[in-house]
């Protein structure tokens, strides 16, 4: 049997871009290819498939009856909301957004039941990984290493946007993605399932991934790029493994640990699968 272990977080520095005083916090970089905007266009993609919208964005201080007919309606179905200045986020110059747009995602979203129909044998798990560009690096190594199912957080996550998919260098089409509301709760549900939870952290005390066993059915936490695992999603990891780094500094980008953890995974099983290949034959 696995001993579980005591749950730390990974931390990671925040890269902060410095700002002249008083001066205004840049835009989002537009994205045109991911937006759409309008009560009518927004509740109509709302409406037909809300896993196509990784976001609803409204606008800061707008209110009215067909607006919250659209928070109601993302809200069930579980899809991000914010509310933003919306003239910083990409849209159109003069275009008649009436208070709302939306993203829409780069990947066809599955809820977390179909995923696991799929019976992968390993899933990625991201928990609050909000640069977009470490989101696609991150999901490039997913699928190169052979984590084909991944879940993602519905709050505080990047939205799988153009910017993702290009940092991905295309794998968000190739991958099975979920987004959950609780993702401690789909721990829970994937260790009902057989699933072994690995969380990654930057602590002494935890197993060096390079002397942990990876094998049956498994599930690998990386938490975000500046608190780490959360709390409660800690709770629910089995073990905690960690990079071992003899140098003095020991924080690596979280995109960085994800690929190094997934890709040990990877190899501590391929010697044993050799071997039975080779006394089969």
């Amino acid at each position: 049997m696995k001993p579980p272990h005591k749950a730390v977080s990974i931390p990671e520095k925040k890269q902060r871009a410095a700002h002249a005083p008083h001066a205004q916090p840049p835009a989002e970089p537009p994205d045109d290819d991911s937006l759409l905007w309008g009560i009518n266009a927004v509740a109509e993609a709302l409406s037909a498939n809300p896993r196509s919208l990784s976001e609803i964005l409204i606008e800061k201080g707008k209110a009215g009856a067909r607006l919250q007919e659209i928070i109601d309606a993302a809200r069930e179905a579980e899809v991000r909301i914010r509310f933003v200045e919306l003239e910083r986020v990409g849209l159109p110059g003069g275009c008649r957004h009436q208070g709302v747009a939306a993203r829409q995602t780069e990947a066809e979203l599955l809820p977390l039941a179909a995923l696991l129909a799929a019976g992968p044998e390993r899933i990625l798990l991201l928990d609050s990984i909000q640069d977009p560009r470490n989101l696609g690096s991150i999901l490039r190594s997913a699928l190169a290493a052979g984590f084909g199912s991944v879940v993602l957080t519905s709050e505080r996550s990047a939205p799988l946007t153009g910017t993702v998919a290009r940092a991905s260098a295309g794998a968000v089409a190739h991958l099975r993605i979920s987004r959950v509301v609780n993702l401690a709760e789909a721990l829970r549900q994937l260790k009902d399932q057989g699933y072994w939870i690995y969380g990654a952290v930057a602590e002494q005390e935890a197993q060096s991934i390079y002397q942990t066993d990876f094998s049956g059915k498994i599930g690998i936490v990386i938490g975000g790029e500046d608190k780490g695992i959360r709390p409660l999603v800690r709770k629910h990891c089995d073990f905690l493994v960690t990079i071992p780094m003899p140098g003095e500094f020991n924080s690596l980008n979280a995109s960085v640990a994800a690929a190094l953890v997934m890709f040990e995974a990877v190899r501590e099983k391929a010697p044993q699968q050799k071997a039975t290949g080779t006394e089969a034959a």
